[in-house]
C-alpha cells in the first residue's frame, strides 16, 4: 500500500484497505436494522457488508431484502460461530471484522480503522474499545484498554479484547485458523484471540470506542446459562495456552490483572476500581429470549448466584 488516507474523501477507493463487515444472524428482527444502519452510515469508500443468516423464521429475511447493498445468504448452519467462519471465507476484503446482529459500530469508526491499517502495514490486526449498552442503546459502561498482551489475556483471564472490536487481515486466518465452533459453544472468539498471541501476530490498538455491545433480553451475553458456560470454556482455553491453574495459577491471575491495570494507567490514564462484571450483573437474567442453534445444549445450566 502506497497511499495513506487522510479523510473519507481523499484519493481513490483503492487507497483505503477493503473492509468486510461480517454479521452472523438468526431471528434478529428486533435489532438487525440498527446493526445494518450503523455500517451503512460509516460512508467508508471501500466496504462490503456480509450477512450470514442461519435460516431465520422471524422478519429478519424481510429486513435484509430492504438493503440491496448487502451480500447475504440464509441457510442452515451449526450456530453463530459457524456463520462467522462462513462469512470470513466469503469476504473479499483485506480486513475482516465480526459485528453481531445486535451490536452497532460507532459513527465514523471505519475510516479511523482504515487509516490505522494504512499507517501500520506491519499490523496483523487491531482492536479498539467498547461501550456496553442496554436494549435501548443507553450506556452501561465503557471498557477502554491500552494494548494487546497475550500473557494478560491468558494468565489473567481478562477477556478485554472482544471480536466485535477486533479487525484482522484476512490472511491471518491462514496462520491461526478459524473459530473452533465444533469444540466451543460460547468462547470461540476468546480462543481465536489467544491464538493470535501464540502465533506472535502483531495486534495494534486504537484508543477509540469502536462498537456498542448490546446487553439485552434477546441476546446471549445476558443469559446466565451462557455466562456459566463461558466460564467453563475459558478455563479450558486458558489451560490450553499454558495457564497452570491451582494456587500458582491464582497468583499468576492476580499478577497479570494488576499488570493490565498498570498498562491502562500508564498508556490511557485509566484505572478500574469497579469491575465490568459488576456493572453487567444486574442486566443478566436466568434465561433471556435469545434463539440459537446452541440453545438446547445450554438447557439445564444452573444460574450462578
Amino acid at each position: 500500500m502506497t497511499a495513506t488516507p487522510t479523510s473519507k474523501n481523499s484519493g481513490p477507493d483503492s487507497a483505503w484497505p477493503r473492509i468486510s463487515v461480517i454479521t452472523p444472524s438468526f431471528n434478529s428482527a428486533t435489532t438487525i436494522r440498527d446493526t445494518i444502519e450503523s455500517v451503512l452510515q460509516q460512508n467508508y469508500p471501500n466496504l462490503e457488508h456480509v450477512v450470514v443468516d442461519g435460516g431465520s423464521t422471524d422478519a429478519t429475511f424481510d429486513i435484509l431484502k430492504e438493503y440491496p447493498h448487502l451480500l447475504w445468504t440464509s441457510e442452515e448452519d451449526e450456530g453463530h460461530y459457524d456463520a462467522m467462519n462462513k462469512g470470513v471465507r466469503r469476504a473479499t476484503g483485506e480486513i475482516v471484522t465480526i459485528l453481531n446482529s445486535d451490536d452497532c459500530h460507532m459513527p465514523g469508526i471505519l475510516p479511523k480503522v482504515g487509516r490505522a491499517f494504512a499507517e501500520h502495514p506491519e499490523w496483523d490486526g487491531l482492536f479498539g474499545d467498547i461501550m456496553f449498552v442496554d436494549s435501548n442503546r443507553n450506556e452501561i459502561y465503557r471498557r477502554e484498554e491500552a494494548l494487546y498482551d497475550y500473557d494478560v489475556l491468558r494468565h489473567g483471564g481478562c477477556g478485554y479484547v472482544v471480536h466485535q472490536a477486533l479487525f484482522l487481515r484476512k490472511k491471518v486466518h491462514d496462520k491461526v485458523g478459524y473459530y473452533r465452533h465444533k469444540e466451543f459453544l460460547n468462547c470461540c472468539d476468546y480462543d481465536l484471540i489467544l491464538a493470535l498471541g501464540r502465533e506472535r501476530c502483531r495486534i495494534g490498538h486504537i484508543p477509540e470506542i469502536v462498537v456498542q455491545y448490546r446487553y439485552h433480553d434477546h441476546g446471549q451475553s445476558a443469559d446466565w446459562r451462557v455466562v456459566n458456560n463461558m466460564a467453563k470454556e475459558c478455563l479450558r482455553i486458558r489451560k490450553e495456552h499454558g495457564w497452570p491453574g491451582g494456587a500458582y495459577g491464582a497468583v499468576l491471575s492476580y499478577y497479570f490483572r494488576f499488570k493490565r491495570q498498570f498498562q491502562r494507567l500508564y498508556y490511557r490514564r485509566r484505572f478500574t476500581i469497579i469491575s465490568g462484571n459488576w456493572h453487567l450483573r444486574k442486566h443478566r437474567k436466568k434465561k433471556t429470549k435469545f434463539t440459537s442453534k446452541i440453545l438446547s445444549k445450554l438447557e439445564g445450566e444452573a444460574p450462578v448466584n
